[in-house]
């Protein structure tokens, strides 16, 4: 066990030792790579902000349920205990809305109290209106439809609206924006991989000397691997450091900017930094990123050194 461990402390030297000769080419490929992983690192900042935000939305989705105008006031009347039936589950408010106060309320916001007068008679039937109590989340939207089929099949009922889709789109989009999110992680995953493969057979190319002098002397394969390995993860490791440094910094003019936009809706909806536990997975797959390319690098170029 010791000798494992002094050897790859005199691998980590060896690493330090080969960045220390050049600090200006690996502080630019820190930065380049620093790049690549900032993008998906905002992305994700986003995502897990917008979430819970998501989550946490109080939506009383509203149904309405419009009679037919071929049903009478008191047949319209008595369909409520069958709409209390199927909304129970919610404790919904329903309210009766004759035709008549529809009317009025028309009149009133859309200013067409002239034109709707030369009609003659009230073209709007009767309905009810019902506030459900849901989370609004987007399993609840699936259940408020089902609930809207059940109105649609009552005797009597005309049309029914669900104001939930919202909730669905939403849903739907965060979906969309998971995708996106991935799939930017990984092309610019194969990016940090491609930049640490040329960066470190550059470093190959460069030691080609010192390798064959260390071949004669009986230095092992790994022994000669293991520095290169280090240099790789080190890579990545800074970048991601980078970038994560980069996007939180980057939190507080974005926040100046929504704070003023949140205003005016009377929220004060703020952008956190990530947990210190997904930072730490972040800086995990950094360093194992570049630790890949190192690997796929060595294995190509020092096998032609043979």
């Amino acid at each position: 066990m010791k000798s494992w461990f002094r050897e790859h402390r005199f691998a980590m030297g060896a690493a330090l030792a080969g960045l220390s000769r050049a600090p200006g080419s690996f502080l630019f490929n820190v930065l380049v790579v620093a790049i690549a992983l900032a993008l998906p690192f905002v992305g994700l900042t986003l995502l897990e902000n917008v979430r819970p935000m998501s989550r946490q939305l109080s939506v009383d989705p509203e149904i309405s349920v419009f009679v037919s105008t071929a049903t009478t006031r008191e047949q319209a009347l008595a369909i409520k205990p069958a709409l209390a039936t199927i909304v129970k589950d919610y404790s919904a408010q329903i309210t009766f809305v004759p035709r008549e106060d529809a009317l009025a309320t028309l009149k009133a916001q859309s200013g067409l109290s002239n034109v709707l007068d030369t009609l003659g008679e009230n073209p709007l039937p009767d309905s009810y209106v019902m506030k459900l109590n849901s989370s609004g989340a987007a399993s609840d939207a699936a259940r408020v439809e089902a609930v809207a089929a059940r109105l649609r099949a009552l005797p009597g009922v005309d049309t029914v609206q669900v104001d939930s889709a919202w909730v669905k789109r939403l849903s739907a989009l965060l979906g969309v924006l998971r995708t996106a999110l991935l799939l930017l992680a990984i092309t610019l995953g194969m990016v940090v991989i491609a930049v640490v493969f040329n960066t470190i057979r550059l470093q190959v190319l460069t030691q080609r000397e010192e390798i064959a002098v260390s071949k004669l002397l009986g230095a092992t394969d790994n022994f000669i691997h293991r520095p290169f390995y280090y240099t790789g993860a080190l890579l990545g490791l800074c970048a991601g450091a980078v970038a994560l440094g980069a996007v939180v910094l980057s939190l507080r003019p974005l926040n100046t900017a929504i704070a003023e936009f949140a205003k005016l809706y009377a929220s004060q909806f703020q952008l956190v930094p990530l947990h210190p536990l997904a930072m730490a997975l972040l800086l995990a797959i950094s360093a194992f990123l570049g630790l890949l390319g190192a690997m796929l690098s060595v294995q190509r170029h020092l096998a032609r050194l043979r």
